[in-house]
């Protein structure tokens, strides 16, 4: 148990206590010749530990080097974040402009904007380690949950934060926890689904008992991070641990295997109208809506950035099922390249999570701009996808009967898959 206690009685994940999932160190040895013993494979973890904390202690964490950037890139980068609110924010290019800290560059930027820093009387130096802890501790070889991904989402709830009907009511810690979920919320992802840890008997698994595993993960390293960063080590220790406590609270809401209880949760308030935002609880409770949304907003965002992230998604999910089908492992629903297409994944997706949840938000806020902005994205993109299944069927259908597809064919097909 890789876990410690702090002085608030929350457990913590130690940092670095858990390494990258090494897929030849699955449980079952006899589907690989690969694995050693067990106690190999305990040298090992042991080995990939001591090295992971030893980078740390020789101070060898990879700070953000945007000073390091151009003067142009740097100028082009300030230019952004002036339009940090706006619902077309390129986070890729960002990323790029920023050198790969796009999620340290960002929540510098936001806490300075909401007047965090001078609030809880943070130190900038500390709050820039504590940040690049967390976008270090994000995969950057996972295709879909990496750093960019929680950039991507922080942008988003900060989109949200600034939302009229949920603005006027939010306090400066309200916004800090919703900032920090948003950047932590995936934080050390595996790249691989709480099913595939669960039939490999990883130790996550076991640890969290099968109920939400990767979140509870999350939170713990969090937890982790900001005790190691002294971040909040100034602050009276309720307030520490009531921050630690919602910030779980609030991460966990991201299990996707809870949608329906947030969902009837949500229609209920909305039907009754009984939403008092005075009320710590109930500003809670939107804070978590607002933290699911921004966590699946992709299908709401422009074609040309959606479609790269559900490229994205997918090729995480196809890897997952090369994995399993390598170790014979049964083959994860959404993640059979051969069966689940990309526009039969999103377009599931968006029928059952996205639009459901978006809808409410929509009700929730008033028809606001945003909310219209995105639901009509959401809507065009979904014709796309519809409109490209319907082209790989009518593909499939000329290769059954010719048994190729002719060079014209080809040609079209590619020039309309482009958007």
């Amino acid at each position: 148990d890789a876990r410690v206690r702090g002085q608030t009685g929350v457990l913590s994940e130690r940092r670095g206590s858990y390494p990258f999932i090494d897929f030849r160190l699955l449980n079952n040895t006899t589907l690989s010749g690969e694995i050693g013993t067990k106690k190999k494979v305990k040298r090992l973890l042991s080995f990939q530990r001591y090295f992971h904390a030893s980078r740390l202690l020789r101070g060898i964490v990879p700070q953000a080097s945007l000073y390091l950037l151009d003067e142009d890139y740097l100028g082009q980068a300030r230019h952004m974040l002036s339009k940090v609110g706006m619902w077309d924010f390129d986070i890729f290019l960002f990323d790029r402009l920023t050198n790969g800290n796009s999620l340290v560059t960002l929540l510098c930027h936001l806490f300075n904007v909401h007047g965090l820093i001078h609030h809880f009387q943070l130190d900038m130096v500390t709050l820039h380690r504590f940040l690049v802890m967390v976008q270090e501790d994000y995969h950057s070889q996972n295709p879909y949950h990496n750093a960019v991904h929680a950039a991507d989402v922080t942008q988003a709830m900060h989109c949200y934060l600034r939302e009229p009907k949920l603005a006027n009511f939010l306090t400066p810690s309200d916004i800090m926890l919703g900032l920090l979920a948003a950047a932590a919320h995936d934080v050390d992802h595996p790249g691989v689904n709480q099913p595939f840890l669960i039939k490999t008997k990883h130790h996550l698994a076991s640890l969290y008992q099968n109920v939400s595993v990767l979140e509870n993960h999350h939170w713990r390293s969090t937890i982790g991070m900001l005790r190691e960063s002294r971040l909040l080590a100034h602050l009276p220790k309720e307030v520490t641990q009531d921050i630690e406590q919602q910030l779980g609270s609030l991460i966990l809401a991201t299990d996707i295997n809870r949608q329906n209880e947030f969902l009837i949760r949500l229609k209920s308030h909305l039907d009754n109208q009984d939403l008092r935002l005075e009320d710590a609880q109930d500003r809670h409770f939107m804070l978590q809506i607002a933290l699911k949304c921004a966590d699946i907003c992709n299908p709401c965002r422009l074609w040309d950035l959606s479609k790269q992230w559900s490229e994205r998604v997918c090729e995480e999910f196809y890897r997952q099922g090369d994995l399993e089908q390598k170790f014979e492992l049964e083959i994860s629903p959404l993640c059979n390249q051969q069966k689940d297409t990309i526009p039969s994944i999103q377009i599931g997706f968006m029928t059952y999570i996205v639009e459901p949840l978006f809808e409410r938000w929509a009700q929730f806020t008033g028809d606001t701009p945003l909310s219209e902005n995105m639901l009509n994205h959401l809507r065009r993109n979904k014709a796309k996808w519809r409109s490209l299944l319907h082209k790989q069927h009518s593909s499939s259908r000329s290769n059954d009967h010719s048994g190729q597809v002719t060079g014209s064919q080809e040609q079209t097909l590619n020039e309309e898959e482009t958007p």
